[in-house]
């Protein structure tokens, strides 16, 4: 099966600078594949690339059979790039934004009204320019705008950025569709734990190298540690232990009223002592170390 994406120790320069610093990555047809990295790691780079907007000086650089070390401009009808910035005309309506750079991809305008619909812009938004929209309805026309096209590639950039929770879970699944009707996506994004859930692949990127590529496992949420403070009284004893019941000087069940109540001592909670307790929601808090929070001459 020919690879949708295929480099190799590929290298793209802005001026001097490396951007790519020797890429050799394959993408299957269908497959969905989460970059990763840290800010400034080569990921939105790596996008620009595949979509013919960043020259691949060496290596090799093919992208849905498009050498683009040679030609960059062929396979931009083919790539739809979600970017940060939403390349939308302010003074143009919703529906006009998306119909111009459908026709201007030589695209079939057919799916534009349904996909207006599918989005949430159907309606007033639909004659509303684009100027008036806030930035979760901006990045919704520019995603009807990749989806009308129909793409055979996805390149999406933190695509989940921007939206609410009912927009990021749409994005997921027409992703999941975009899948099942044969599209490759290469998805760059932060949110760890929605990319893998809809990722066969994860890549890591650094430096403009690609470090690391694994298939997807599944992320565990992080949960603070929980601490867990037992009263030294609380302990367990075993039997006929001093002061265990049933031994030679226990105290008596009915002496237990004279016993000092742990809730008298002032600023404590029985089960912890030092900790802290809120008084009008009764939670406890961890005990405070001795000199924590001091400056140490």
């Amino acid at each position: 099966m020919t690879p949708v994406i295929s480099l190799h120790e590929a290298v793209s320069l802005s001026d001097r600078f490396p951007l790519l610093a020797g890429v050799t990555l394959e993408v299957a047809p269908g497959e969905v594949v989460h970059l990763r990295g840290a800010n400034g790691a080569g990921k939105s780079s790596l996008l620009r690339a595949c979509a013919g907007l960043e020259q691949v000086v060496s290596g090799k650089a093919v992208v849905l059979g498009h050498d683009l070390t040679v030609d960059r401009q062929s396979v931009r009808r083919q790539v739809g790039l979600l970017a940060h910035s939403t390349f939308l005309y302010d003074d143009l309506t919703v529906e006009h934004n998306v119909r111009f750079a459908v026709r201007a991809s030589r695209s079939g305008d057919d799916a534009v009204g349904a996909t207006l619909a599918q989005l949430g812009l159907d309606g007033r938004l639909r004659e509303t320019p684009v100027r008036r929209l806030s930035a979760g309805q901006r990045r919704r026309v520019a995603l009807a705008v990749l989806v009308a096209r129909r793409p055979r590639l996805w390149l999406l950039d933190e695509p989940h950025a921007g939206l609410d929770a009912d927009g990021r879970d749409m994005l997921d699944d027409l992703v999941g569709r975009a899948r099942d009707a044969g599209a490759t996506v290469l998805v760059a994004s932060h949110e760890l734990e929605r990319a893998s859930a809809i990722s066969d692949r994860t890549v890591t990127v650094a430096g403009g190298r690609i470090l690391a590529v694994a298939p997807v496992a599944p992320v565990a949420a992080e949960r603070p540690a929980t601490l867990v403070v037992t009263h030294p009284l609380a302990a367990p004893r075993s039997p006929g232990s001093p002061g265990s019941p049933g031994s030679p000087g226990a105290p008596d069940a009915s002496d237990a009223s004279d016993a000092p109540d742990a809730s008298d001592a002032p600023g404590e909670t029985a089960g912890a002592p030092g900790a802290t307790r809120d008084e009008a929601t009764g939670a406890t808090g961890a005990p405070v170390r001795a000199g924590a929070g001091r400056d140490v001459a």
